[in-house]
């Protein structure tokens, strides 16, 4: 189970809802194995349906993480016209076996879906996500 905090999902959900004309991406962080804080990353495409984190973008995330004493806990998006449910294109280009993977759609008759995943070169494993007592 991937536990969140209830503001930690809200920001993410509002995240969605707020740039629903593309895809949205960012990084969480964690302080001792919880989901502490988000980083949002310019989408460096712009596009409804792929997203690429900007690269001077992930690098001030990943900086800030460091500073804070956080380490990779999840890799968030958005699908605006999608299930929230890896892509081919997400599973080819997962980095990062370790982290936990978060799909947001919007796709779902006004109703908001997140998703979790641990995704590991072809394999995709799905995680119940639900909120942690932090």
């Amino acid at each position: 189970m991937i536990k969140l905090p209830r503001p930690l999902i809200n920001e993410l959900l509002m995240q969605a809802q707020r740039n629903a004309g593309e895809e949205i991406c960012g990084l969480i962080g964690a302080r001792e194995g919880e989901a502490s804080t988000v980083y949002p990353v310019p989408n460096g495409l712009h596009d409804p349906q792929r997203f690429v984190m900007d690269e001077a973008g992930q690098i001030a995330a990943f900086k800030a993480m460091r500073e804070a004493g956080e380490t990779l806990f999840a890799i968030y998006h958005s699908h605006p016209g999608a299930a929230a449910y890896p892509s081919a294109t997400d599973l080819a280009e997962s980095a990062y076996p370790d982290a936990y993977y978060l799909i947001i759609s919007l796709n779902t008759k006004g109703v908001l879906e997140m998703r979790g995943f641990r995704l590991r070169g072809e394999g995709v494993e799905e995680l119940e996500v639900g909120l942690s007592s932090y």
